[in-house]
């Protein structure tokens, strides 16, 4: 094993992925943390597989920078992908970055969070009801990724007759994240974007005439900015751009629909393979909490990060020049065995678990409460109505290094 895994971790190359790889990637991680934990790609960037490393990388935004226009142009081009990645909230330092997060962080209060919950329950019961009604179904389709476009459309109120073309079109955009993509996946984001932002200006038109209720309204809060009387004077400050309005509406949607898909897909199909817990869940339906967090560290919906060294770094005992590119690699770091006890092994009731599915630090997901609530109401409620559900065949992986899922998952309810 040893041999095989320092040949694993040497040929290790970001932009020459495997089928292999994408199936299982769990062992090259490993074998690049025990033998090149901050690992020399071909083109110069560097791969970081240890948990402490990236905790350092999160931790220091001016060393390690988030904005991505020098580390994009190449890759996009002047194109409206270039545009919309160098916009969004994500890919940006403070303080553009701290304007717009406070602005969603608002929005996505504890409170107003609590307020979704009893809409939430009501879409799993009605999404389970179908699912009953059918007995043969798929996982990803028929319900994991029918919850986050239903929540989202509802934070940013958009109608539901005007929901479909909105999870082709973040798959699109997100498919353009990968570190390799082809001409037909670049003209496909492309397009998306273009078709997203025509949209959106529609959306934004009509809801500048009738404005929703900012507390629970994220769109007319974007629009509005902080106006509530405490901020005068620097209210044109806390306003955003119509561009920075637009995009960062996209990676709203973006952000929270393929990770939140992720895990629902991964919890149901990681407690399939996983019997002895998924019965330990049924049993105790009061460890969904901790469950949903041992599934975002097991099988991190989002893999990879980015960010690019400020000036010379050591990390890990190498050196990197000021403009290296380097990827956090959050599904290393999720098993990395000095953190976690026995990594490779599912617990639902592991505690702590400080797992890096969502980073840390100033780039923390925005959303985090709202993934949990929803991955613990979907899991739950699906788990309690179809206990005995098992997979039909093999699930087909999405095919993606950065997020990690399923695209489709046929599978029997047990009914």
């Amino acid at each position: 094993m040893n041999t095989n895994a320092r040949e694993l971790a040497a040929g290790f190359d970001i932009e020459k992925l495997t089928g292999e790889f994408y199936a299982d990637p769990y062992p090259t991680y490993r074998a690049l943390r025990e033998h090149e934990p901050v690992k020399l790609m071909p083109n110069g960037s560097y791969f970081l597989t240890r948990y402490d490393d990236l905790l350092t990388a999160y931790k220091n935004t001016r060393l390690y920078s988030s904005d991505k226009k020098k580390e994009f142009a190449p890759k996009y081009g002047s194109s409206l992908l270039y545009e919309h990645h160098t916009t969004s909230l994500v890919f940006n330092d403070p303080p553009a970055h701290t304007r717009v997060r406070r602005l969603i962080i608002g929005a996505l209060s504890p409170r107003a969070i609590a307020a979704m919950e009893g809409d939430l329950i009501a879409l799993v019961e009605r999404l389970l009801d179908n699912l009953a009604a059918k007995g043969e179904v798929d996982l990803i389709e028929d319900f994991a990724a029918a919850i986050p476009i239903e929540v989202i459309g509802n934070l940013l109120d958009v109608p539901h007759d005007e929901r479909q073309p909105l999870r082709g079109w973040s798959l699109a955009i997100l498919g353009a994240l990968e570190p390799v993509i082809s001409a037909e996946a670049f003209a496909c984001g492309n397009s998306a974007v273009k078709d997203f932002l025509n949209y959106l200006e529609i959306l934004v038109e009509r809801r500048r005439m009738r404005p929703g209720n900012p507390e629970r309204d994220v769109l007319t809060r974007l629009i509005q900015g902080e106006h509530n009387g405490e901020h005068d004077g620097e209210d044109d400050g806390e306003r955003l751009t119509e561009k920075e309005l637009l995009h960062n509406c996209i990676f709203l949607l973006n952000a929270g629909h393929e990770t939140t898909t992720n895990l629902i897909g991964n919890g149901l199909v990681t407690l399939s393979r996983n019997p002895s817990e998924k019965t330990r869940l049924i049993e105790n339906p009061a460890l969904i909490k901790t469950a949903v967090e041992e599934i975002l560290r097991f099988e991190s919906s989002n893999q990879l990060g980015n960010r690019m060294t400020t000036e010379r770094v050591e990390l890990g005992g190498v050196t990197m020049a000021a403009g290296t590119p380097v990827t956090l690699c959050i599904g290393a770091a999720n098993r990395d065995p000095v953190q976690f006890n026995n990594p490779e092994n599912l617990d639902i009731a592991r505690t702590p678990n400080r797992h890096l599915a969502f980073g840390t630090g100033a780039h923390q997901c925005a959303g985090m409460a709202l993934a949990r609530l929803e991955g613990a109401i979907a899991i739950a409620g699906f788990l309690a109505r179809f206990p005995s559900y098992a997979l039909k065949g093999a699930p087909v992986r999405g095919g993606r290094a950065r997020f990690r899922g399923f695209l489709s998952v046929p599978c029997v309810t047990g009914e």
